[in-house]
């Protein structure tokens, strides 16, 4: 007989919970491993920016999911221009989508905002996490428009240290998003304050803190301007009432704003002016991101300071976000202000800067003459094989040797158009890397020579004077706990490494293939049933022995590229 788990049971009942109860926790990361994705938006038709949208068209909302249509109203979803216009919101379950047709045509020669608003839900009760807004024309062209404002028109009880931030649909002229173009005013009397712009939104940040009790009207002019220099069609003005309260700051980070160098084991700390609601600082309203990638870690607060502590170490030579949102309190209930956002950079990698390969980087093998798999079922895997300026021709055993998830490309290819192009491209991006590789300096070079067998190198550039061999042991390169840790290999002759019982290039302590480049300035064998990491930038040839196998790529600029018998090459 078989009984159901606590764990089991949980998974369960839990979605028919939330349902019954009609409320979301798609953020929860334990209900996400449970349940699946969150609803989002997916497509829209007109697409995002689209220009040129027929007067007559019918506007479509795709979701990644089948949504519940009763949550599907005219309260949630709006196609503004100046004003809001109607129509008729029907949905269609077989493809998740939402088509909305207005009662009259669109005007002619004006850009729409389209909102997706949080209150549509799927069958589950989760509602989509946060609103979806993009904009079409119906012109040749699309103008900007402001597609959200912090606060919000006819916001009230805003704290008097409050930043007023306008959002674009597109980049602007940051030229144009000045004092002149974005005024904040107490009746006709104008605020002083400073104007900024970044990415798609321009700040207003009081000189002085706000009056309490008072409404203001904020107005973006039709003098901004996008970065390819069209105008707003009207002033953007929106109004807001202030609180007669101070909202929580915070005073001070650690790293620093836009600090350098910040150790990979930081710790990263917010410093409060003020006790807050320890409810209320956790990993949804604290966070860091590297680009838009969330970084796993652990949310603590105490005293007046959040902390947040990474699940691993930090990347190196990597600039991360870190935010605090408005959804965090103070003991009082007095929600942030604003987000305080801040970066920083953490340490350069081990060892030198890393060889950029540029376009040539999509390939597994590169040859110049010729490539050949001479016996066996060789495999490289999520590369393209490239020849150039050799001939298709010049490709031999394909099959048995097979490519998965990549293509085979020669410079007299007719078909797709542009293969010569991008092969002459290619073999040139490699050539510059081959040139990179073999003048890099910095840090200094260490002399090797002879056999490498048996040793372990940190990062770093070593070079040799003559021929390379890796025999009498395996070599082991130690990334020293950096997976951005960097190593090229100089080498102004042969490399050879023997396979069997040594030869292989062992990681260790976060070491990647992907990071490491062997300059060959002649040709490279890689022995017998030989464990490779790296990439191989030969002048001259590559030749793969029996049953070896290369994490990297084996690229040659003039030679050809020999797989011997049942070699594998994977994608570093």
């Amino acid at each position: 007989m078989k009984f159901i788990t606590i764990k089991r049971l949980w998974i369960i009942l839990l979605p028919a919970l939330f349902f019954a109860i009609g409320i979301s926790a798609c953020k929860k990361d334990n209900y996400k491993e449970i349940i699946g994705v969150c609803p989002k938006v997916i497509s829209t038709n007109p697409a995002n920016l689209a220009t040129n949208v027929p007067l007559n068209q019918i506007i479509e909302v795709t979701f990644n999911e089948n949504m519940n249509p009763a949550s599907i109203t005219q309260a949630a979803f709006t196609i503004k221009a100046l004003t809001e216009i109607t129509g008729a919101i029907t949905y269609n379950s077989a493809n998740a989508t939402m088509r909305f047709a207005p009662t009259v045509p669109l005007a002619i020669n004006t850009t729409y905002t389209g909102t997706v608003y949080t209150s549509i839900r799927d069958f589950m009760g989760q509602a989509l996490q946060a609103k979806y807004i993009w904009t079409f024309s119906t012109g040749t062209i699309s103008s900007p428009v402001i597609i959200s404002t912090d606060p919000v028109n006819l916001a009230t009880n805003i704290p008097l240290n409050k930043i007023i931030i306008a959002n674009f649909n597109m980049p602007m002229d940051p030229l144009s998003i000045t004092g002149l173009t974005y005024t904040v005013k107490q009746g006709v009397t104008p605020v002083a304050g400073t104007v900024t712009y970044a990415g798609t939104t321009a700040t207003f940040t009081p000189s002085a803190n706000l009056l309490p009790g008072i409404l203001y009207t904020a107005t973006v002019t039709n003098g901004a301007k996008s970065a390819g220099g069209i105008a707003m069609a009207n002033n953007y003005v929106w109004t807001f009432t202030t609180s007669t309260v101070l909202a929580p700051i915070i005073i001070s980070t650690d790293p620093l704003n836009l600090a350098t160098n910040v150790p990979l084991n930081k710790i990263i700390t917010a410093n409060f002016n003020e006790a807050m609601n320890p409810l209320s600082i956790t990993g949804l309203t604290y966070t860091v991101k590297q680009g838009a990638t969330p970084v796993a870690g652990t949310v603590t607060y105490t005293g007046n300071t959040a902390t947040f502590t990474p699940s691993a170490n930090l990347l190196s030579g990597i600039t991360y976000t870190a935010t605090v949102t408005t959804g965090a309190m103070s003991a009082s209930g007095i929600a942030m202000a604003n987000n305080h956002v801040w970066t920083f950079t953490t340490v350069p990698p081990l060892g030198p800067i890393g060889v950029d390969l540029k376009t040539a980087a999509r390939f597994g093998i590169i040859s110049g003459t010729g490539v050949s798999n001479n016996a066996g079922f060789s495999v490289i895997n999520n590369m393209d094989v490239g020849i150039s300026p050799g001939a298709r021709s010049s490709i031999t055993g394909f099959p048995p040797a097979t490519i998965v998830n990549g293509a085979i490309y020669a410079s007299d290819d007719i078909a797709p158009p542009g293969v010569p192009a991008m092969l002459t491209q290619a073999k040139l991006d490699l050539t510059n890397a081959y040139l990179f590789a073999a003048g890099a300096s910095s840090p200094a070079p260490a002399t090797v020579s002879g056999d490498q067998g048996g040793l372990t190198l940190a990062p770093g550039i070593y070079k040799s004077n003559s021929t390379l061999l890796i025999q009498a042991g395996d070599l082991t390169l130690d990334g020293k706990g950096d997976p951005n840790a960097v190593w090229i290999f100089q080498i102004a002759s042969g490399f050879t490494t023997v396979g069997g019982a040594g030869g292989n290039v062992i990681l260790i302590n976060g070491a990647q293939a992907k990071n490491i480049y062997w300059q060959v300035g002649s040709s490279a064998t890689i022995g017998d049933f030989t464990t490779f990491n790296g990439n191989v930038l030969a002048l001259t040839s590559i030749t793969m022995n029996s049953g070896a196998v290369a994490n990297g790529r084996m690229l040659a600029i003039n030679g050809a590229v020999v797989m011997t018998n049942t070699n594998i090459i994977n994608k570093p």
